[in-house]
């Protein structure tokens, strides 16, 4: 016969790795089931179009490791796009460096974002995704600076920089 602690132990251990599992990348799509995205892949369409980093983040709901990406400390004036889809998301004149080692900014360009409310982790969150593909990019905060108070955090892998053209 179990004992509650050996129950209370594997309880434990199951959702310790199911969190995991949804930290670095499960098996859930990106997409809504509800939505019907502009760009609709199949799974091994999108294997083949990204990166296991960006298949990852964008498909599974994965987490680059903070302060991983370049696009962090990218200065430049330029666009930042999907990785999936190439649609354009944030200008760098909306980026800032909110020191969490994520790509950061205050305002996505008009309808490029969508979002879903993710309750993963033992925790409610905004996530954010592409409104053209619906690849996820990462979370929106109530913490950013003035003029909107958001903090669009974004997986730098789950973007692509466009420097302008002068």
């Amino acid at each position: 016969m179990l004992s509650r602690r050996a129950i209370l132990l594997a309880g434990t251990a199951a959702v310790g790795a199911g969190a995991m599992i949804r930290l670095f990348g499960g098996t859930s799509q990106a997409t809504s089931k509800d939505k019907a995205f502009e760009v609709n892949l199949s799974d091994a369409e999108w294997r083949a179009r990204l990166t296991p980093e960006q298949y990852a983040v964008l498909r599974t709901h994965g987490t680059e490791r903070a302060g991983s990406s370049p696009l962090g400390r990218e200065k430049r004036p330029g666009i930042f796009h999907c990785a999936g889809c190439d649609q354009p998301l944030f200008s760098s004149e909306a980026k800032f460096d909110s020191g969490t080692g994520w790509p950061s900014f205050f305002r996505p360009l008009d309808g490029a974002v969508g979002t879903t409310i993710d309750r993963s982790l033992f925790m409610t969150r905004t996530e954010v995704h592409c409104s053209r593909c619906g690849g996820h990019l990462g979370h929106v905060f109530e913490d950013g600076p003035p003029p909107t108070g958001l903090r669009y955090c974004m997986n730098g892998v789950a973007l692509k920089f466009v420097p302008a053209t002068t």
